[in-house]
């Protein structure tokens, strides 16, 4: 292979790519988001600085199901999201995210910093209930379950829109061949060309176990506030990179240098 070959190759391996170039499209991608209370003390340490938490201590448990992704094809996603503020913008971090498909794993990692581990969570209607489960390493880690479309947000879906469109955060922590951070960044994300479907609020409960491998009851449930479901085509770019840890760190170095 010549340099122009290799270079335009959208990721390892050479004799059989991972993934494609994106962008990448999602049809009819299906979220199930459990919003509780945790303790604030836990939120402040989950987040990297210089990411600051919001007055209430909220986290988001998500579960998504992607039954058409251009490039990844069918899979489902679990993890923790923590609402946050970089430089006055209110974001959201995420903080744990757990899958069943190899391509975007791959991809996720290494293009946005996405933390993603392999695992088997689930989103599913059980009779009356909306259900998601995750399980890791043979243990059940999750378990959320909402009431089956109870109340529908009728209207032109601006604030489903307004939330799938709000910046995400990774932190994306790439080694090099020595052992060191040699990406250690916060990358932000904005989806587009959103497409809301359907959307509904009802009643939620979540139930997190403890696991050393999949710590997502590392944020305790205190009270839940609510669960939403939704459905939405949507578009995932190419994201950009808002603080960079190594820069940073030999901006302090020049500095005392002086």
């Amino acid at each position: 292979m010549r340099r122009a070959d290799i270079l335009r190759l959208p990721s390892m391996p050479a004799a059989g790519p991972s993934y494609p170039a994106g962008p990448y499209r999602f049809i009819d991608r299906e979220f199930l988001v459990i919003s509780y209370e945790t303790d604030p003390d836990l939120i402040r340490a989950g987040l990297p600085e210089p990411l600051e938490p919001i007055d209430t201590p909220i986290v988001h448990y998500e579960w998504i199901k992607m039954p058409d992704s251009s490039g990844f094809g069918s899979y489902t996603e679990s993890g923790l999201v923590i609402p946050a503020r970089l430089n006055g913008e209110e974001v959201n971090f995420v903080s744990q995210m757990y899958l069943d498909d190899d391509p975007p794993i791959a991809a996720g990692r290494e293009i946005w910093g996405f933390p993603k581990k392999y695992a088997h969570p689930k989103l599913e209607v059980v009779k009356d209930t909306l259900t998601g489960t995750l399980e890791y390493s043979g243990q059940q880690v999750a378990m959320g379950t909402m009431g089956y479309k109870h109340e529908s947000m009728a209207g032109n879906g601006d604030i489903t829109r307004a939330t799938l469109s709000k910046t995400q955060i990774n932190l994306k922590l790439i080694p090099g061949v020595d052992g060191r951070a040699e990406v250690c960044q916060l990358v932000a994300i904005n989806l587009t060309d959103i497409n809301v479907k359907g959307s509904w609020i009802g009643p939620g409960r979540l139930h997190l176990i403890p696991h050393v491998n999949a710590p997502v009851a590392d944020f305790p449930v205190r009270r839940v506030i609510g669960a939403h479901h939704f459905l939405a085509d949507l578009t995932l770019p190419y994201g950009r990179v808002v603080h960079d840890y190594n820069k940073e760190a030999d901006d302090l170095a020049e500095a005392a240098a002086e």
